[in-house]
């Protein structure tokens, strides 16, 4: 999936509406120097945390989108990303033991209030709108993730050899999580199609944005880790 591909349909649309804060949000400093290898263990572990506490709500908004379709193309679509979640959270729960986070641990530690804010949004938007507003909430996170594994990759700055953090790099930019990525770009069009994104853009693009600031804060609640140490390990 060429980076290019963010930048067309409605999504690209979006994208670029977002602006700066799209910006902030796929450059974020974490991100710098998670990709340079000098990103603070301590930063890292708290976004793990807040991580899977966060996969655990962004699955049930998957399932709530499951119920705003009719039809059973759209239905198994957004199953589908379900499905992906859910797979993903043992290889997460995987991932983090080998920094020494076990799944009861992170399941018991309190959710960051940047965590309650994006959660919380996300399902607001999907109980109370249609399935693509709730979409366009649901997005920043799904692709942002794969612009971020791709532009880090394609840095000069960034570092992978002995880079405790190229698995993750990696993990973001593979063929099937892009994929994934993709069928969820075209799903966001078709809907967007059905339902009439471009006479309801105004409303569609303050949603995208607000989701992609929370984005970005949930960058910055790890390097907060650091600065303002917290006890969550």
């Amino acid at each position: 999936m060429p980076a290019s591909m963010f930048e067309f349909g409605l999504f690209g649309r979006l994208r670029q509406d977002a602006g700066q804060h799209w910006e902030h949000y796929v450059a974020h400093p974490f991100l710098q120097q998670l990709g340079a290898g000098t990103l603070p263990e301590a930063a890292f572990r708290r976004y793990l945390t807040q991580d899977y506490l966060f996969l655990v709500h962004f699955a049930r908004a998957y399932a709530l989108l499951v119920t705003k379709f009719h039809t059973l193309p759209e239905i198994r679509a957004a199953a589908g990303s379900l499905n992906n979640i859910v797979a993903e959270l043992p290889l997460h729960v995987g991932y983090c033991a080998g920094w020494g986070l076990n799944e009861e641990q992170m399941a018991r530690e309190p959710e960051a209030t940047e965590t309650i804010n994006y959660t919380r949004y996300v399902l607001d938007i999907g109980h109370s709108g249609d399935a693509l507003e709730l979409l366009a909430a649901l997005l920043p996170c799904v692709a942002g993730y794969a612009e971020v594994g791709l532009r880090l990759l394609a840095d000069p700055a960034t570092v992978m050899a002995d880079n405790p953090y190229a698995s993750w790099m990696q993990n973001y930019s593979d063929q099937g999580y892009l994929d994934g990525v993709k069928a969820a770009i075209e799903l966001l069009d078709r809907v967007g199609q059905q339902r009439g994104a471009d006479a309801r853009f105004e409303r569609l693009s303050e949603i995208f944005t607000t989701a992609t600031r929370l984005e970005g804060a949930f960058w910055q609640m790890g390097l907060n880790a650091v600065e303002k140490p917290v006890n969550a390990w």
